[in-house]
């Protein structure tokens, strides 16, 4: 019998027609009725995939015996590439095409890198001025058994997204992925392009296995506040985490696995001092929702109250020092009853510490009316949360700068 799948739906479409701003007509309409053309919107997490462009980042793999072996690895693929992968189900069985159909979209110029073109495609549609933008199958490299392989392919795609993509587009940002599983290297990756343009921070992937308490890890935390870069823990899961591994649905392993290991950094980040060692440190949460930071200030705050000798280094509870980092708002978790999201919003003091982020092109990814529809916001908080709270974390300018398709 003959079973047709979403998956030959999708390869039946057309794929030269696939455009980014008609896929995203929806959100261009809603920007246009929001005004958002009026003021500043800055997306903190956004993302590409860069193994589309493995060929040009390997060329800047810097040992050549490295960059022969990821060319020769790239070409068998599946279990025989260096980078391997991570089991799960975001395309939702095919069900979800721009997964499919990203790669086929035509694009006109050849003067810039495509995805210069894309990015700024589905930005204007959705009303971004500016986008912080991430890789997306790196995310899992923290979890790679050889470290000299997270190096190599950190400084090499770091070097590729600021010639090929940072340097060519301002509306572009990035925070640099640090191989935090090398303390040297991690240092070295903010000395050598802590100054590149755009770079408007760096990153660490939150599954991995290194303490970030470590005491080889405080001069690089010193070099970035010396700097005034911020530090962001980006979420993922590891369906191999022992814990993770005993889940069998990957909706489970999603839920959770985004908030457990940020909630682990947190933890110990707090517990033991760093925001006291480096006050002036700017400090952001990326893709782990809301809930959990509400939940973990509670809890800790709790255990604090009743045990400060473990905590030494603490001169106020830790709720206090969360309070004064940044927390990204996707996936932003929407409760029937809108009196708890507005609870949690007072917790974390959103109206100064939250920025919008659309995850985009993700299978959760959030409009910015994710935002500016919520009823219990006064107008000056929305544009704080969509813009004006990023702009001072980046040290961007206000002004918009967008093209929404359909617009005046």
């Amino acid at each position: 019998m003959n079973v047709q799948t979403p998956v030959d739906d999708v390869r039946q479409l057309h794929f030269d027609r696939f455009s980014s701003s008609e896929s995203l007509a929806k959100a261009s309409e809603q920007a246009r009725k929001r005004n958002y053309q009026d003021f500043l919107i800055v997306d903190i997490d956004s993302h590409h995939y860069e193994s589309e462009s493995y060929a040009d980042v390997f060329q800047y793999i810097e040992s050549p015996v490295l960059r022969r072996s990821f060319i020769e690895s790239a070409q068998r693929g599946g279990r025989s590439s260096m980078l391997g992968g991570s089991v799960g189900y975001q395309d939702i069985s095919g069900r979800i095409t721009r997964h499919w159909l990203r790669k086929h979209e035509k694009v006109d110029t050849t003067t810039h890198h495509r995805d210069i073109t894309t990015t700024k495609r589905w930005m204007d549609a959705m009303g971004v001025d500016y986008a912080c933008l991430f890789p997306t199958p790196m995310l899992f490299l923290g979890t790679h058994p050889q470290v000299e392989i997270e190096v190599a392919m950190a400084r090499a795609y770091n070097a590729w997204l600021c010639e090929r993509i940072l340097a060519e587009e301002p509306r572009i940002i990035s925070m640099l992925y640090l191989p935090f599983n090398d303390p040297e290297a991690t240092y070295k990756m903010v000395q050598d392009f802590g100054d590149k343009k755009g770079v408007k921070g760096f990153m660490v992937t939150s599954p991995r296995y290194k303490p970030v308490h470590d005491n080889a890890y405080m001069k690089t935390y010193r070099l970035l506040e010396e700097m005034g870069k911020p530090i962001s823990f980006h979420a993922a899961y590891n369906w191999n985490d022992q814990s993770l591994n005993l889940l069998n649905r990957f909706i489970s392993v999603h839920a959770l696995g985004f908030m457990w290991f940020n909630m682990v950094h947190m933890t110990n980040w707090v517990i033991n001092g760093i925001p006291e060692r480096f006050p002036k440190l700017k400090t952001i949460w990326i893709e782990s929702g809301l809930t959990w930071a509400y939940s973990l200030m509670q809890r800790l705050d709790h255990s604090y109250m009743m045990r400060t000798s473990d905590c030494p280094s603490l001169k106020r509870k830790p709720s206090e020092y969360m309070q004064e980092m940044f927390y990204s708002s996707q996936p932003m978790e929407m409760p029937e009853d809108p009196s708890i999201l507005e609870a949690t919003f007072k917790m974390i003091k959103a109206e100064t510490q939250l920025v919008w982020s659309s995850d985009y092109p993700h299978w959760d990814f959030d409009l910015p009316g994710v935002i500016y529809d919520l009823p219990f916001l006064k107008e000056e908080a929305k544009r704080s949360i969509l813009g004006g709270n990023a702009a001072r974390l980046f040290g961007l300018d206000l002004k918009p700068v967008k093209n929404i398709p359909g617009g005046p």
